[in-house]
């Protein structure tokens, strides 16, 4: 499923116009990233859990050259999905 075939089925499932349900999508994702990018989680209850991790320097390899490398530290994003959804995909 893509952007807009969630949006078309937002917009099903709640009466809204598929603007209005791409502006609501938009809202959420874009509220979501600002919490991400402060260091918070956004927990939605029967979904799950999104988040940051750290990852610490790792050695990595170039692929053209097979020297090795040394890859930086960074922090990405994370899913942990509710009890809710790892049930209704079983």
């Amino acid at each position: 499923m893509n952007k807009q075939e969630l949006v078309a089925a937002i917009a099903a499932a709640t009466d809204l116009s598929k603007s209005k349900a791409e502006q609501a999508l938009n809202a959420i994702t874009d509220a979501v990233t600002s919490e991400l990018a402060a260091g918070n989680e956004v927990v939605l209850v029967n979904f799950g859990t999104f988040g940051v991790r750290s990852r610490a320097e790792r050695p990595g390899r170039n692929p053209q050259t097979g020297e090795v490398i040394t890859l930086a530290a960074k922090t990405v994003p994370a899913f942990r999905p509710g009890k809710a959804l790892k049930d209704a995909v079983n």
